[in-house]
């Protein structure tokens, strides 16, 4: 593929294996492969891999008939010195199937050591393999290691007719320059991610995890590996689940224990290993004790299965080392022969598409077909969740219990769901994130084109479950959170408000703003709801109180006027039961109530509104909802496109299809708190101005809802979803409220702002002073003159302070600042602590300035315990405080709070990653609980934010672009009603930790 003159070079010395070059990448068709460094090791293995390689691969790779390696080829290619030499392979099952090298040339493409920055790169890559996106892979790998050994450039010689390598050199998006010299394509890329690089890079990454993701979900046959000889057991139990839910391919039992005169199990073939079956098997379930599990993996690994789902347990769940190390070995030997996992403690997976109908878990039933995308850490929490949504009538389109995930996890199903066209609404329930930074990033993109709502066990504990691999982080919850919304995450708290946020977003429109009409028959309902949208944040109006007497036919009024208001956008319907004269409850006015809305719903004009319903036991409502819901999912439409609706037909499918409960118990479902219901039916009834979710699953019904309506037409494509309580109707609403806002956001983002007068280069210098000098591996925290001067740079103004440790240095320092001046305390215990009065303000002279030195040393202590230092005066203002910290599992954040026991006490501080946008800043400011103190609180005077806002993206902007400045604190930084003061400055500088977002792509390492 590139011409090159084998043993062209002398030896150079070898270097220490550098084994962090060791990766496991997912290429283009949802397989792996484990890429590493070639070694004198490995020349048997070269030997073997050429003499598969055809004869026209070989002629593009050396530009001339080459049909087998020499032994001074083969040592020239396994030996090299790791620097101005280097080879990757690209192995599956231990076995070469592509290569990589460099080695380093000067500017006559002679070969040269440092300081020469460029090197000639060329690639093989078996034919079997080629078309998966090996060669890609290893490039943006062999490019990782150029950098990291300061080769700044590639060079790459190829024949014209070997179009499928320039493709992978002109795809990367890398800046290139490219020539045509002596009958061959002469390119030359520079090494420097770019942004297009990157773009590529992310979106090659998404395919493959995506592909990998959907092998697991659609494959064409299936074994059950460990299915016992009688009923009973784990494994036995799954390939029931399977046959019983439909399952569209082949399926076979296998168990090395069945004896050999044993042809079939539950009807389907069995056999004693994979490698007896005889025919292609792509997903395996391994329910077999762990261990056992090696060697079912090797039989699958030899024999093609392409992924596996591990139900086994006895791994890192049990806290031990030795299951620690099990779980560990198992992701290694299944990747080496390419395949991905789910487990291991899986629970299972399912896919309810109608040509797969895949019941691969412990599920005893199929649940309903939908539009809802579930993923769960935990099988308990899993069995709770389908049984709530399959009790509300909510169906899903997919569903992952990943136990352990110790290789497929939330981000790879995030990447599938991302553009998957059967999922509408992404449901996740974690209890750790792996990749904290991928996670954010994947949530923002998926979030931008559907919901994605996920509620974080484990939050309090301080440390993720046993079987789950995460990284250390430094940040409490709260700032994860508020990361999680800046991505567009809808975060709840409760599984019972995951359900309750999913069910309104699977059956309704996205509102297009907060202001809420609220109607029904009993004034305190309407109340409580009033008084739970004001707590959430929404604008609701008065209630309408249509007084016990409404009937059926005055609720569908108030919902036609109300959904024909320009003035609200989402209608909330609160319903008490009908008391006769008797003092009776009348019967069946559920179902009737249920037809009138729906009625109303199917009339009203676009933009189409979300319409939510809040009961107190209606008679029949639940019921009627559970007795009328269509499980079919509707055609998937456009985002914003109109969707049909109308009555039901008499003809329609009745409770659920013919497959289709959920998996668990419902008093299962009830002890996790999850509760809700819906009307079905009930859709977008056209184009909307603002963002419309795609069609929804017929959806919902629960204990207490409204129930389905009319009598004529198709089957319903959403759901008014109904709720017992005002204040969880509400909070999904508020949920879906604030995401609808952020879509619109999203859809124009803010911009990082340019500063002319920033000296990026100056600051750069100082940190490399002060980073190249004997400090502490932790970092050094500089000194007050040198933050001044670093903050400075990037047009951070720090007021001076003086010291004085004695009062006649105090008087010197006030005429040196000129009066009035305030006196501080500096000392640790006493720093930012005004309630300890360590703090004189408005010294006007002298004589005031030496009485308050001798107050604060008689009151405090010696003047060398205090450290006090006196400081001007500055414009009275709101004090607040700006940070920044690096993360290490997720980056730089930016946080703003009011100083004082509002942030230290209250925990009220807002936070955003870095690089913020303008657009950011501005919510940092404002998304505080105490922001109104800023904007004219009681009558003050308001405070310049906008200045505020520029200090925000001037901080943003240093840690951004110096990524060595890892925390800065600004406090108090005093806002005036015209300007501001920064008063105290500390700032810290060490090595920043490595950026795994930016290198190649690879998977978590074990």
């Amino acid at each position: 593929m590139q011409s090159e003159q084998p043993g062209r070079q002398a030896e150079q010395p070898e270097h220490a294996y550098p084994d962090h070059w060791e990766a496991d990448v997912v290429l283009r068709d949802g397989g792996t492969a484990r890429i590493r460094p070639i070694t004198a090791d490995d020349a048997e293995r070269l030997v073997s891999f050429y003499e598969q390689v055809s004869d026209e691969s070989k002629y593009y790779r050396f530009f001339a008939p080459y049909p087998r390696l020499s032994a001074k080829d083969v040592h020239r290619f396994t030996h090299h010195d790791f620097v101005d030499r280097v080879g990757l392979a690209a192995t599956v099952g231990g076995e070469f199937i592509a290569t990589v090298r460099y080695d380093r040339i000067d500017d006559r493409g002679m070969p040269a050591s440092a300081p020469a920055d460029e090197a000639e790169v060329a690639f093989l890559v078996q034919d079997a393999h080629q078309g998966r996106g090996v060669a890609s892979a290893l490039l943006e790998h062999i490019g990782a290691v150029a950098r990291e050994r300061d080769i700044r450039r590639f060079a790459a010689e190829v024949l014209p007719a070997n179009t499928k390598m320039i493709k992978v050199f002109t795809d990367a998006g890398y800046t290139q320059k490219r020539s045509f010299e002596d009958g061959s394509v002469r390119l030359h890329l520079d090494l420097e991610p770019t942004d297009r690089s990157l773009a590529v890079q992310r979106a090659r990454e998404q395919r493959a995890e995506a592909r990998s993701v959907q092998r697991l979900l659609t494959p064409g046959s299936v074994a059950v590996v460990g299915a016992g000889r009688t009923p009973g057991g784990v494994g036995r139990t799954v390939l029931r689940n399977l046959l019983d839910g439909g399952f569209g391919g082949r399926t076979y039992a296998v168990n090395r224990a069945l004896p050999e005169e044993t042809g079939t199990l539950e009807g389907v073939p069995a056999f004693r290993s994979v490698a007896d079956i005889g025919e292609p098997v792509d997903l395996a379930i391994v329910a077999v004790p762990a261990e056992r599990v090696p060697e079912a993996v090797a039989d699958c690994g030899e024999h093609g299965v392409r992924g596996l789902v591990v139900l086994s347990a006895g791994y890192a769940e049990t806290g031990t080392a030795e299951g620690r190390d099990r779980q560990r070995e198992l992701v290694r030997q299944a990747r080496s022969y390419g395949m991905r996992i789910i487990g291991p403690n899986a629970f299972g997976i399912i896919n309810t598409s109608a040509g797969v109908r895949l019941n691969a878990s412990l599920a005893p039933q199929l649940p309903a077909a939908g539009r809802i995308g579930l993923f769960t850490q935990s099988g308990a929490i899993g069995i709770a969740l389908l049984a709530g949504l399959h009790r509300h009538g909510a169906g899903i389109s997919s569903f992952i219990s990943a136990g352990n995930r110790a290789d497929v996890s939330g981000n790879d199903f995030l990447q599938h769901w991302y553009d998957d066209p059967e999922t509408d609404v992404v449901l996740l329930y974690l209890e750790s994130i792996g990749n904290p930074r991928k996670f954010t990033r994947l949530a923002r993109r998926t979030a931008a084109v559907k919901p994605v709502v996920v509620v974080k066990g484990a939050r309090h504990s301080g440390s993720a479950p046993p079987g789950h691999r995460v990284p250390v982080t430094r940040i409490p919850h709260a700032t994860v959170s508020a990361l999680l919304r800046q991505a567009g995450v809808i975060r709840v708290d409760t599984v019972t408000e995951l359900v309750d946020a999913g069910l309104l977003l699977a059956g309704q429109p996205l509102p297009a703003g907060p202001r809420v009409a609220i109607l029904g028959n009993s004034e305190s309902l309407g109340l409580l709801t009033y008084d739970a949208c004001l707590t959430e944040g929404l604008r609701p109006h008065r209630p309408l109180d249509l007084t016990t007497g409404a009937s059926p036919a005055d609720f569908r009024a108030a919902l036609t006027a109300a959904l024909a208001d320009d003035a609200c956008d989402a209608v909330v319907v609160t319903a008490i039961p009908w008391v006769g004269e008797n003092g009776a409850v009348e019967s069946g006015d559920g179902e009737v109530l249920a037809a009138y809305l729906r009625e109303a719903v199917a009339s009203a004009p676009s933009p189409a509104k979300p319409v939510v319903v809040v009961h107190v036991e209606m008679g029949g409502l639940a019921e009627a909802l559970s007795a009328a819901t269509s499980t079919r999912p509707p055609a998937r439409r456009p985002l914003g496109a109109a969707q049909p609706a109308g009555p039901k037909s008499p003809d329609a499918p009745v409770g659920g299809p013919p497959g289709g409960a959920a998996s668990a118990s419902p008093a299962g479902a009830r002890a996790a708190g999850v509760e809700t219901g819906a009307i079905p039916g009930h859709g977008p009834a056209g184009g909307s101005s603002a963002p419309v979710r795609p069609g929804a699953a017929g959806a919902v019904p629960a204990d207490a809802t409204p129930a389905p309506v009319g009598s004529a037409g198709g089957p319903p494509s959403g759901g008014i979803p109904a709720y017992p309580a005002a204040e969880r109707a509400v909070r999904a609403l508020a949920e879906a409220v604030r995401y609808g806002q952020w879509r619109r956001q999203a859809a124009e983002p803010g911009r990082v702002p340019e500063f002319e007068d920033i000296d990026e280069g100056g600051a750069a210098a100082q940190i490399e002073r002060v980073l190249g000098e004997d400090v502490d591996a932790r970092g050094a925290t500089l000194d007050v003159d040198a933050a001044r001067e670093l903050l400075g740079r990037y047009g951070i103004d720090v007021r001076p302070t003086l010291p004085a440790p004695t009062p006649d240095d105090a008087v010197l320092a006030a005429a040196r600042l000129g009066y009035p001046v305030a006196l501080k305390t500096t000392a640790p215990h006493l720093r930012h602590r005004p309630d300890l009065g360590g703090v004189r303000l408005d010294l006007a002279g002298e004589e005031q300035l030496r009485t308050a030195y001798a107050e604060l040393t008689e009151a405090l202590g010696k003047p060398a315990e205090l450290q006090p230092v006196v400081q001007a005066m500055v414009p009275r203002g709101v004090d607040t405080v700006v940070r920044s910290a690096i993360d290490p599992a997720v980056g730089a954040v930016l946080s703003f709070g009011l100083a004082g026991a509002a942030s230290e006490l209250l925990g009220d501080m807002s936070h955003r990653l870095v690089p913020a946008t303008d657009r950011d800043a501005a919510d940092l400011v404002r998304s505080i609980r105490t922001a109104p103190l800023l904007f004219g609180w009681r009558g003050s005077a308001p405070v310049d934010t906008p200045a505020l806002e520029e200090l925000l993206l001037r901080v943003s902007r240093l840690v951004d672009d110096h990524p060595e400045v890892v925390a800065i604190t600004l406090e108090p930084v005093v806002v005036a009603p015209h300007g501001l003061s920064v008063l105290g400055a500390t700032v810290r500088l060490a090595p920043p930790p490595p950026r795994t977002d930016l290198g190649p792509r690879s998977l978590p390492s074990y």
